[in-house]
């Protein structure tokens, strides 16, 4: 009985798996004498290879409408690629046929309306319909290439009136522009495309062919125009049974028109080239009777009315837009609100009053950080929703803002001797209250001295950290647990904990650390007094029980290894590089950085030592200049750690070390050498860090070079690839190497790289202090073509 079932269920399960044309009657070809051919019959037409077929197909959702169309035999998903009648499905009950004067017509039922058919002046020899195995149905002189629907196969060519059509009829392609409604066009190529082989080349007229991903393998392709209005050229992988995309023409797909409705943002999902969803704006809902968004609050008064920012929002309305030169954000404004048409406007703050004003309707709205462009939306005064788009500009920046505002002068008055009395009592208060409270601590200071010197809190600045108790400390790490430990090194283990006002925080325990309680407060002491937005702020301190720790803040998105090198431990030829002060959390997926973020960060991290090298009363050099040592906080602004550890000196003196400080990888020539220790030594593990934030490799694993593992070097193949051969996309990170746009991107990469090359010469004279190299990256100096760097290498351990 069991076995019966089994067999039932199997049979079951072919017949609903079973392809169309399984158990279908096969032709070579279709004559009048087969008239008329009927979607019951279940015929197909088979190319001599039966590579195509063609026949009557079920239209997608229904049980009872048919198309006829043409579709690949051979794949599993027999994915169609010409229809007659996509736009105009028929009955059960219709008919093609041949006609007498040698037309191919297809009837909705038997004396029904024609639905399709080939010209009347078609000369033929041969009243047969046949299917070739490049997918082309011929009839005489007319053939399916001629006319294509939404699909383009290897061998058809693109002529002057070829034009494919998306199924749902919104998008076209004329060969080389994609259209929106027959007139908005959004996409153009560089030159018209002609046609393309199954080896995955493209000819275009007149220019260079595109090259498609997969190119030099024989496969079956085809360009789609799909219904999201983007085209494709797709390949089929024989291993997998599945379509590739080896090329698109829109690599963000909200840049199509058309795919949200009047008001609507289109927001991509980041998560494949055709997920998006349409959203409204702040002020705005979805209309109940239209696809579209419409205001909450309607604007009543249009001189009261505001303006919503919305960063990298923009909407590109074509006729509906009025640029206009203006010389600042105030003036593109005013221009808007005495607009009475005006629905907001666009502005790019890049010095050229780049000034857009939206009027009537708003169409194609899209938000991308490519467009550089921040849209103000015209809402009515009382409207309380707040901007939802808020870009990385407010976040991202390197420098300490700061607000002040002046008060508007008061009108003159016959009160001006009253005020002035009360200034008089006011001050006169302020200076005796002063003196009481300086008496107070004069008494309090006598009584407390002795006791400050006996705990060493002498040694400590006025404005210091906060002394814990190591009582304190244990409850805010839960006793050093396990759980709760986030770094170890031979220096010191590193603990999450969270204080009692809920503050998290990373609890450095130091070991086998040498000298005294002076030596020790002495570091605190200059620590303290380190305050840089990009440095890591410590908050406290404990020494109890002969255990020396240090309290500093939480930074949130751990450390930069973690995003450039995409791995939680990065091990190179067995040595962990991994670093108690690594990330102070771990998520287990990285947001992958862009080249806008990797610059900030490069910037924020120079700024950070050029601070520490030059605008501090103490010459502090960091010695461990790595990724694992560069924390990123909630907005990415970078946070440099671990520093202040090492031996001070004052600025006038050269530094000599008995041993080598740092990470293999990142240390400069000067440390095997026996040559003076000065600042530039950080300057060269910095330059190793730039290179790693283009590149995203570690400069001690070799990258994508045919050079022998080991003579290679990071900066060699940097300079020759970046610099004598101009082929800068072939060192880029390849994790974003499809957001590199040379317009965009390549000064500011080849500022990097150029500013790397500097940092990483041989000779500490050669490169520049670290107040120049954040110059050069800010591109307020020239940068001089560097030499090239001379391979050099430290072997063993650290």
């Amino acid at each position: 009985m069991k076995f019966h079932l089994i067999l039932f269920n199997f049979l079951i399960i072919n017949l609903l798996t079973s392809s169309p044309s399984s158990s279908a009657q096969s032709l070579s070809t279709f004559t009048s004498s087969n008239s008329p051919w009927q979607p019951s019959q279940n015929k197909t037409l088979v190319s001599p290879r039966s590579a195509f077929a063609a026949g009557f197909r079920h239209f997608p959702g229904s049980s009872n409408l048919y198309t006829f169309s043409i579709w690949y035999n051979n794949i599993s998903d027999q994915t169609i690629v010409w229809s007659a009648n996509w736009a105009i499905p028929v009955q059960a009950s219709a008919s093609l046929n041949i006609t007498s004067n040698g037309q191919l017509r297809l009837t909705n039922g038997s004396s029904g309306p024609t639905i399709w058919s080939t010209p009347t002046s078609v000369s033929s020899n041969s009243t047969g319909l046949i299917l070739t195995d490049d997918g082309n149905l011929m009839l005489g002189s007319w053939q399916s290439f001629d006319h294509p629907t939404d699909t383009f196969l290897p061998n058809q060519t693109f002529g002057n009136d070829t034009v494919l059509v998306s199924r749902n009829g919104k998008f076209s392609f004329n060969g080389s522009s994609l259209v929106f409604n027959g007139s908005d066009s959004y996409w153009t190529a560089a030159n018209s495309f002609v046609s393309f082989g199954v080896d995955g080349l493209v000819q275009h007229n007149g220019g260079n062919p595109i090259i498609l991903a997969d190119f030099g393998q024989n496969r079956t392709r085809r360009l789609t125009l799909g219904d999201d209005g983007n085209l494709r050229f797709f390949s089929f992988d024989p291993d997998k049974h599945s379509w590739a995309i080896v090329w698109v023409a829109v690599l963000e797909i909200c840049r199509i028109h058309g795919l949200c409705g009047p008001g609507y943002i289109c927001f991509s999902n980041g998560l494949t080239l055709s997920g998006y969803e349409c959203v409204c704006p702040p002020g705005f809902r979805r209309s109940t009777g239209s696809d579209s968004c419409v205001r909450k609050n309607p604007i009543i008064d249009m001189g009261k009315s505001k303006f919503l920012r919305l960063d990298y929002v923009n909407y590109s309305g074509g006729s509906n837009q009025t640029s206009i030169n203006t010389l600042n954000l105030a003036n593109c404004r005013s221009k808007c609100r005495l607009n009475q048409r005006c629905l907001g406007f666009g502005f790019k703050y890049d010095m050229f009053g780049y000034c857009v004003l939206q009027l009537d309707r708003l169409l194609n709205g899209y938000w991308s950080p490519g467009t550089e462009m921040t849209f103000y939306l015209r809402v009515d005064y009382s409207e309380t929703d707040p901007s939802n788009f808020t870009g990385m500009s407010e976040v991202l920046n390197t420098t300490c803002p700061i607000q002040f505002s002046l008060p508007d002068p008061s009108a003159e008055s016959d009160r001006t001797t009253r005020n002035i009395i009360i200034i008089t009592i006011l001050f006169t208060t302020e200076i005796a209250g002063a003196g009481l409270l300086f008496w107070a601590f004069l008494k309090r200071y006598v009584k407390y001295r002795d006791m400050a010197q006996t705990l060493g809190l002498g040694l400590l600045p006025t404005s210091g950290p906060k002394r814990f108790s190591y009582a304190e400390i244990k409850l805010a790490t839960k006793d050093f647990s396990e759980e709760n430990i986030i770094g170890k090194g031979g220096f010191s283990d590193v603990y999450i904990g969270k204080l009692q006002d809920s503050r998290p925080v990373a609890v450095k325990c130091l070991k086998n650390v040498t000298g005294g309680d002076a030596e020790f407060w002495g570091e605190v002491t200059i620590i303290a007094r380190m305050h840089h937005l990009n440095l890591v702020r410590l908050w406290g301190f404990c020494n109890e029980k002969g255990r020396r720790i240090l309290v500093y803040e939480h930074v949130p998105n751990g450390s930069l290894d973690k995003y450039l090198f995409r791995s939680s431990h990065n091990v190179s030829d067995g040595i962990d590089t991994t670093n108690e002060t690594e990330a102070m959390i771990g998520l287990k997926q990285k947001p992958i950085l862009d080249w806008n973020i990797r610059y900030r960060i490069a910037l924020g991290v120079a700024r950070a030592i050029a601070y520490l090298h030059e605008e501090c009363l103490e010459w502090v050099l960091h010695c461990d200049i790595k990724p694992e040592n560069i924390l990123l906080g909630d907005d990415f602004c970078p946070k440099v750690a671990d520093f202040g550890l090492s031996k001070l000196k004052k600025k006038e003196q050269i530094v000599t070390k008995s041993r080598i400080r740092g990470t293999r990888g990142y240390l400069a020539p000067e440390w095997v050498k026996n040559d003076s220790i000065t600042s530039k030594v950080d300057v060269f593990s910095f330059g190793m860090v730039l290179l790693e934030i283009v590149t995203g490799a570690r400069n001690l694993i070799q990258g994508p070079s045919a050079v022998a593992s080991e003579e290679w070097y990071l900066p060699h193949w940097a300079f020759e690839m970046a610099i004598e051969e101009r082929r800068m996309e072939e060192i880029l990170d390849c994790q974003i190497k499809h957001a590199y746009d040379d317009k965009v991107h390549f000064k500011l990469i080849d500022r990097m790289v150029k500013t790397a090359m500097w940092c990483v010469q041989e000779r500490a004279e050669m490169r520049p202090s670290m107040g120049k190299v954040a110059k050069m990256l800010e591109g307020t100096v020239e940068i001089m073509e560097p030499p090239k760097p001379t391979i050099f290498f430290i072997a063993g351990d650290n």
